[in-house]
C-alpha cells in the first residue's frame, strides 16, 4: 500500500467539498454507478440528481450494467474509466473498443470539456484488400476492418513512398487526433472551468460532521487503494512473467506506464540523457536488467517512437541492440532495451596516443568489424532497406564481451532495396557525421551511402582518437581531421607517429584506409558495406589507397570548418529529392 501524505490531504479537501455541496441535504451526495466505478461529484452529476448538483455539460448516466457514461456533443457516448478531480482530467474509453470511429463524429467546440493535449497528429485511413501490408508507419485498426480487408492508418510524418496508393483505397482523414489509432485505447479529456476553487460551496456545515465524514472517506479511500495496489501488483507480476516468455522468442512487449515505474524502481538509477529522452536502468525478475528510455513528450510528435518500434522491434542481429518492450500509455512513451554494461564506444575513444586505447587495437578492430556487419545487415539483410542516418560512437553500445550493437533508430528511414534515392525535407543526423549529399544535391542523391560516410568518420575517430568536430572558434585548426589522416598515409608514415607497435600500426592503417574510402565526397565513389566488411577482414597490406577526397578546391577544409560552425544550430529545410 502506498498512500502519501499529499494524497491524504487531497482526499480530506475533497471530502470537505463533498460535504459542503450537501448543504444539509442528501440530494447532491457523491454517487457511483452500482456502488463501484468512478466517484461522481461536482462538477459532474448523475442525470437523476437536481441540476444544481453539477455544472452544465458535465452530465453522467448509468447503464443497466452499471457502467458510467458521458455523453458529448452530437450524441457521442464514452464510458468513464476514471475521473481525476485534482488534475481535472477524465479518462474515457469506447465499449466497442473503437475510438477512431467515435472520434470521427466528435466535436467539442460547444463543450466545456477539451482534449487534454492541445496538439495531436493527423492520420489518413486506408482500406487495404488483400490485407498484406508492412510499413513502419502503418497502424492496423482491427475494429474498422472486416474478414476480407484491413484498415490501416498513416500519420502525417509518413514518407510518400510508404503510403499504399496502389494497393489500398483511401477512406478519410482525421486531423489533430489526441490518440494513435489502433494503438491507444484511452481518451483523456480535461476541463478548466469550473476550476477546483469554484467547486466548493460557500456554506459551512458543522465541524463534527466534516471531520467525521472526512475520516470515513479517508478510511474507504485507504482500503480502496490497498485493495487495488495489491491487485495491480499481481497484474504487474503476470505481465513480467509474460515478458519472460516472449523474451525467449525475441518479441517486444507492450508495457503500461505503471510497469515502467516499477521496473526502474521509480526511475532510481539514471544512465544518461539526450535530446530525445532520459535513460534509466531497470530490472526484471530473474536478474534480467534493461535500459529504459523515457521519451520527452515535448520533443517531436512521436516520430522517434514510431521509428524505434517499427524498425528495431522486428529485426534481430547480434550487432543491433534488442528492443524488448515499449510503452505507449496515452502520450507517455518509453522504450525498453537490453542492458549493455559497457555503455558506448565514445567512452573508450581517447587521445591520439595509442597507449591510451584501453581496449587495444585488436579489440577496436573487432568492434569496427561488428559495427560494419550490423550496418550491412540493415542495408541488405532485411525485407526493406533500413537507413540509420545517425551512425556515431555514442550510438555504438558494447555488451559485457565488448560486442558492438547499433542503437538509436529515431532518425532511421525504411525504403525498398531497389530505391536509389531517399526523399528528405530536412537534413538528419549529427554534425560531423552527416554526408555531404545530405546538405547539397551537388554531391548526389541521398541513399544508404550516407551511412557509409558516417561509418568512415567513425573509423577515422577510432584510429586517431580525435573528434571530427571540436573547436568552433575562428582560430580552429586549419587541418581538417580526416585530411590529416590522409596526409599521414600519403607520406608513408603508416600512422607510427602515434602508434609504437608494428602490429597495431597495421591494424590502424587498415581501418584508416577503409575509413578514407568510405568518406569519399561523392556517394558513387564509396563502397558498399559488404565490401567494407571484406576490406576490414583483409590481412596484410593488400588495401589500395583511395583517391584524395580533399583535392578539389580544399573542399575538406571548407566542409570541416562549416560543420564546426554549424554546431548547435537548427538545420534548415532542404528541397525534396527527385
Amino acid at each position: 500500500m502506498n498512500v502519501s501524505f499529499k494524497t491524504v490531504i487531497s482526499s480530506f479537501l475533497l471530502a470537505v467539498s463533498i460535504i459542503d455541496h450537501v448543504e444539509g441535504q442528501n440530494e447532491c451526495a457523491e454517487l457511483q454507478c452500482g456502488g463501484f466505478g468512478p466517484s461522481i461529484r461536482f462538477p459532474f452529476r448523475l442525470n437523476s440528481q437536481p441540476n444544481q448538483c453539477g455544472y452544465p455539460g458535465f452530465n453522467l448516466s448509468c447503464t443497466t450494467r452499471n457502467e458510467t457514461v458521458l455523453q458529448l456533443p452530437f450524441l457521442v457516448n464514452f464510458f468513464v474509466k476514471n475521473i481525476d478531480y485534482i488534475a481535472q482530467v477524465i479518462h474515457l474509453y469506447d465499449p466497442q473498443h473503437c475510438l477512431p470511429r467515435q472520434l470521427r463524429e466528435l466535436n467539442l467546440s460547444s463543450s466545456p470539456i477539451r482534449h487534454k493535449y492541445e496538439y495531436g497528429s493527423d492520420f489518413a485511413f486506408y482500406n487495404c484488400s488483400p490485407t498484406e501490408r508492412n510499413s513502419m508507419y502503418a497502424y492496423p485498426v482491427s475494429c474498422l476492418s472486416g474478414p476480407s480487408y484491413q484498415v490501416y492508418t498513416f500519420d502525417s510524418y509518413s514518407n510518400i513512398n510508404d503510403l499504399p496508393i496502389a494497393s489500398c483505397t483511401k477512406m478519410y482523414n482525421l486531423r489533430n487526433l489526441p490518440i494513435i489509432p489502433g494503438v491507444d485505447d484511452i481518451l483523456e479529456l480535461k476541463w478548466s472551468i469550473p476550476a477546483c476553487g469554484h467547486c466548493a460551496s460557500t456554506k459551512f456545515v458543522a465541524a463534527g460532521a466534516i471531520i467525521g465524514s472526512a475520516v470515513l472517506v479517508l478510511v474507504v479511500f485507504v482500503l480502496y487503494r490497498a485493495y487495488w495496489n495489491d491487485k495491480a501488483e499481481k497484474q504487474h507480476q503476470d505481465r513480467i512473467e509474460k515478458f519472460l516468455e516472449d523474451y525467449r522468442n525475441f518479441k517486444p512487449t507492450r508495457y503500461w506506464y505503471a510497469d515502467i515505474k516499477r521496473i526502474t524502481n521509480q526511475f532510481d538509477e539514471k544512465l544518461g540523457e539526450g535530446a530525445y529522452g532520459t535513460v534509466f536502468k531497470g530490472k526484471l525478475s530473474n536478474e534480467i536488467y534493461v535500459a529504459v528510455k523515457i521519451l520527452n513528450s515535448s520533443t517531436g510528435n512521436g516520430e522517434e517512437f514510431i521509428n524505434e518500434v517499427g524498425i528495431i522491434g522486428r529485426i534481430h542481429h547480434v550487432n543491433v541492440v534488442r528492443l524488448v518492450g515499449y510503452c505507449a500509455d496515452g502520450f507517455r512513451r518509453a522504450l525498453v532495451y537490453e542492458f549493455l554494461p559497457n555503455e558506448s564506444l565514445e567512452k573508450f575513444l581517447s587521445s591520439v596516443d595509442g597507449k591510451n586505447h584501453v581496449l587495444g587495437w585488436d579489440k577496436l578492430q573487432d568492434i569496427a568489424l561488428g559495427k560494419a556487419k550490423g550496418i550491412e545487415y540493415l542495408h541488405q539483410g532485411c525485407d526493406q532497406q533500413i537507413l540509420h542516418f545517425d551512425i556515431k560512437p555514442q550510438n555504438v553500445l558494447l555488451d559485457q564481451n565488448f560486442i558492438p550493437k547499433i542503437s538509436d533508430f529515431g532518425l532511421a528511414k525504411l525504403c525498398s532495396k531497389d530505391q536509389s534515392a531517399v526523399s528528405m525535407t530536412t537534413a538528419r543526423g549529427t554534425m560531423g557525421y552527416i554526408a555531404p549529399e545530405v546538405f547539397s544535391r551537388n554531391f548526389g542523391n541521398v541513399s544508404y551511402k550516407a551511412d557509409v560516410y558516417s561509418f568512415g568518420i567513425l573509423l577515422l575517430e577510432i584510429v586517431g582518437g580525435r573528434k571530427n568536430v571540436g573547436n568552433t572558434g575562428e582560430n580552429a585548426s586549419q587541418v581538417y581531421f580526416p585530411e590529416w589522416i590522409y596526409n599521414l598515409l600519403e607520406q608513408k608514415k603508416d600512422l607510427r607517429i602515434f602508434i609504437e607497435n608494428d602490429g597495431d600500426a597495421k591494424v590502424a592503417k587498415r581501418m584508416a584506409i577503409v575509413g578514407l574510402w568510405c568518406i569519399q565526397w561523392h556517394p558513387i565513389d564509396r563502397p558498399y558495406m559488404k565490401i567494407v566488411v571484406q576490406m576490414l577482414e583483409r590481412e596484410g597490406d593488400k588495401l589500395t589507397m583511395p583517391p584524395n577526397p580533399f583535392a578539389s578546391a580544399s573542399l575538406g577544409r571548407v566542409i570541416g570548418r562549416t560543420t564546426a560552425r554549424a554546431l548547435n544550430q537548427e538545420l534548415e529545410d532542404i528541397p525534396e529529392l527527385g
